[in-house]
This record gives structure tokens, sequence and C-alpha cells, in this order.
């Protein structure tokens, strides 16, 4: 497991802070005057009790026997080590809500670039809302769960390793099979298969007018897709296309992504974010992101 600065774990409950008391001014005018009279900052109650959390949080990693700071460190230095990976991933999702609005939605750019900020403070990982210039139709929506996708002609679900009761759709995904054979299949195409994501390209408005670079560029485009319910994070690829908008949902994910993040059970949905991944060199591995890229 990587390690986390302090100063900007610090920084972002600040941001999120003066974030609380905005929308405490605007939601709340009267609530918000009378904390003015007397001198106290909103912002300043949900900072103290984020750090309240945080500190907690370390310090029952600390009395759960698992190292938390590194040797050496004293708690409140420049370095955590070694954090508990729930413990993060918990810490990643309460910044994330306190960004995101009461119902999903599209978000706005600011909102966007501050969650870029985070996801690379806690991961170190470059991802944005718009890559390139391309933007899709929404980067906060609900996501619902996929088939596998066929590998190549006359593959069956059997011929795939999980979540087989999952099934397997009838037709090829959006860019064709992923190899014309089962000889031509290759580990990496496995991932990309195990790890795959439909988005509403369909639905961009410039889709049918810039159709043949817009194709290439979304193939297999590498995508972070987080659940910011608990903080869990994928990397996967885009592989198909959908859903319609009158199912409800603006993504969709593969039988491993949907385990993964925990929207396995019920109607198998749950509000999602996917932003781009710049990986130009491709050095970030497909899967579940359960460390600091370092």
């Amino acid at each position: 497991m990587g390690s986390i600065k302090t100063s900007k774990l610090r920084a972002a409950l600040e941001r999120h802070a003066a974030i609380s008391e905005s929308k405490l001014g605007k939601r709340h005018p009267h609530a918000a005057s009378w904390f003015a009279k007397r001198g106290i900052r909103p912002g300043d109650i949900r900072l103290h009790a984020a750090r309240l959390a945080s500190a907690g949080a370390l310090a029952g990693a600390m009395l759960m026997g698992t190292p938390f700071i590194s040797k050496g460190a004293s708690f409140g230095t420049d370095k955590i080590a070694n954090a508990p990976l729930d413990s993060i991933q918990n810490l990643f999702s309460d910044n994330l809500k306190s960004l995101l609005p009461s119902s999903v939605h599209p978000l706005n750019p600011e909102i966007e670039d501050q969650i870029s900020r985070i996801i690379e403070e806690f991961w170190g990982i470059r991802a944005s809302a718009k890559l390139d210039g391309e933007h899709l139709n929404t980067t906060y929506g609900y996501m619902g769960a996929e088939q596998h996708l066929p590998h190549f002609p006359g593959d069956s679900v059997s011929q795939h390793d999980a979540y087989q009761q999952s099934g397997i759709t009838p037709g090829k995904g959006a860019w064709g099979y992923f190899a014309n054979s089962k000889n031509e299949l290759t580990d990496d195409l496995v991932q990309k298969e195990k790890y795959y994501v439909a988005v509403q390209t369909l639905y961009l408005p410039d889709w049918e007018t810039r159709l043949p670079y817009l194709r290439e560029w979304y193939k297999y485009r590498k995508v972070m897709v987080i659940n910011p319910v608990n903080g869990k994070t994928v990397v996967a690829v885009v592989a198909d296309a959908g859903p319609a908008n009158w199912t409800g949902k603006s993504f969709g994910a593969s039988p491993e992504i949907m385990a993964y993040l925990d929207m396995k059970d019920g109607a198998q949905r749950g509000p999602a974010i996917l932003f781009f991944v710049d990986d130009k060199d491709n050095a970030i591995p497909l899967g579940p992101v359960e460390r600091r890229n370092k």
C-alpha cells in the first residue's frame, strides 16, 4: 500500500468545509445568519468533525494491530504509510460525498475538477471528466449490471472463469469480438472483457458527425469507475454502448466490476462516477484500485 500525505488530506478537508459552509448559506440562510451572529463558522464544525473521524479511523486501525504509521513517524506528521484499504476507501468516499449533489445527475465542471484532484491525491492516478476535448453526456449517473461479452465467435459463458450466472450476450460488443478466435485471445484481451463498461456514446451530440474519429477514440478507452457510497474503485475500458435512456441508467458494467463495487444485489445498479484515465503509456493496470499509483 502506498502513502498518503496528511498535508493533502488536510487541504481536502478544508476545501470540503468551505463547500459545506457555502451550501448551508444557500439552502438555509436563516441558520447561516444565526451562526454568523455568534461568530461561528459552520464549515469549521464540519471540518472539525471530519478531522475527528479521520483521526478515529487511523487510531482504530492502530488499535487493531495494523501498522498505520511508518517506522519513526508519529500521528500527525507529513506521511502516513501502510494504511488499511478500507480506511482509505471510507475517507475517499467521505471526500466525494461532500461534493456530490443530493440527487444523481450531471456534475458541473467545478465539481468534476475537484473530484479529479481528490482522485489524484488518494490514488496517484490522473483521471478527469474531459480528455482530449471529449466528455460523456454525464460523469455521474446510475450504473447497471451487464452480461459477459463473447471473447470470440462461438464463445460461451462456460469459458468465462467467474460469475457465469450473469450469462453472456448473444451478440458481440460495440467494437466487435475481442479476438477472431480462441487461439488469438490474449491475457490483455481477457482483462478488457473482465473489466469493461458500456457508455452512452450514441447520445453524444456529435456522435454521428464525428463517427469515424469518436469510434476509434472510445474503443477500449481506459476509464475509472467509482462507487461513491463505499469508495471502491476500478480501472476499466469502454467495450460496449448503452444503456438506453429509458432504463434510467447512464452506464453498464461487467459482472466483475459490479461485484467488486458491491452493486451485485437487488436491482443490480447504483450511483457511479466515471472519469477518463490519462494513461498514454498504458502503465495503469485494469481492475480494482487498491494501492496508490507511483
